[in-house]
This record gives structure tokens, sequence and C-alpha cells, in this order.
């Protein structure tokens, strides 16, 4: 799969990866804070559930900018490595939730032939991503112990947090690195740049 990558490309998934396990960790003590001030409304189980989308979004950007095979696993698998390697609470278990992430967001991409990485199928690589998570935490997180109505709540609003915070932010926050020129030796940057070109013609 990666033989078709180039070294810079590596380099920039890697870079992807260990910044956002930074951020997904800091995330992971906001959704704490954020589900102590919902319990005492009863709503402590969307607490991570509102912000869950975050986590998926290294391998929507990575995805998006670099368009090779792979780019959404692997920079999701790299983000939860990194955050176990820098001490996340959640411990090594999180290895196996970030890999099955990557591969719901991967399997849309997938399925384009990676052809396509327009808004609407980055929406749903980021739903995608939050169906396998949400799958996964039925195992291992308890989710199966919740009642009938909240797990659909619950999948709900994942599922509408893996579309947002990852698959629109996600493309957002892609579109405003291109702009910036960093990207010009990436694909995202070579597709502005034939845009830029062909509207100066």
């Amino acid at each position: 799969m990666m033989k078709q990558w180039k070294l810079k490309e590596i380099v920039l998934m890697s870079i992807f990866g260990v910044v956002f396990a930074v951020i997904y960790l800091l995330f992971y003590f906001f959704g704490q804070g954020l589900r102590n001030f919902l319990t005492p409304f009863g709503l402590a189980p969307f607490g991570y559930e509102i912000i869950f989308g975050i986590w998926f979004i290294v391998s929507i950007i990575a995805a998006y900018v670099i368009r090779k095979p792979g780019a959404a696993f692997w920079s999701e698998l790299i983000a939860g490595t990194v955050q176990v390697l820098i001490g996340s609470p959640a411990g090594p278990r999180l290895i196996i939730s970030a890999a099955i992430q990557g591969i719901g967001a991967e399997i849309v991409f997938l399925a384009t032939r990676y052809r396509n990485f327009s808004l609407h199928i980055l929406v749903l690589a980021g739903m995608s991503a939050a169906v396998f998570s949400y799958a996964w935490g039925w195992f291992s997180s308890g989710l199966a112990a919740l009642t009938p109505g909240l797990i659909v709540a619950t999948l709900a609003v994942r599922i509408l947090s893996g579309a947002l915070l990852a698959g629109v932010l996600g493309k957002y926050i892609s579109d405003q690195l291109a702009q910036t020129g960093v990207l010009r030796g990436y694909a995202l940057g070579k597709e502005r740049q034939e845009k830029r070109e062909k509207s100066a013609s």
C-alpha cells in the first residue's frame, strides 16, 4: 500500500499524527470536564459524544491533503499510538480504537477508489468513523449497557459530531493550510495551484 507514497508524504502524515495526538489528548480532558458539567442534568453520556468527531479529524485531513491509499488509517493509528506514548489515561487499547476509527474513515475513500475528496465524501468518512468507533465501544466501553433510547441518541450525536468536527472542520482546516502555500507539494496544494492557473488564464 505504501509503495505509492513519497517520503515527504509519509513525513507530513507523521507530523499530522503527532500534532493531532496532542490535540486529541487535550480534548480527552476537555470531554471529561464537559461530562462532569452535564452530569447534574442527567446528560453525562453525551459529554464525550458531542466532541467525539474531533478524534477522527486527522484521518480526514491526511486523506484530503495527501490522497493516497492508507492515509486515513495510518494517520489515525499514528495519532493513537503517540497518545499512548505521551500518557493518555485511556491506555494501550486506544491504539485499537484508533485503528478501527481509521478503518472506518478509510473505507469511504476506498469506495471512491481515492478519486473523490469532495465535502460530502469527507463528511461521510467522518460519519463512517463514528459508526465504526461506536461498534468498537459497544464491546470495549460498555455502550451495550445503555438504555435503547440512549443508544440511539448517543449514536446519532456521535455521527453528527463525526460529520461536523471531522468532515466539515477537517476540510476547513486543510483548505486554510492550502491557502498559505505550505501544501503546494501535495495533492491538495497542486489541485489549488491548477485552479488558480486556470482562473488566471
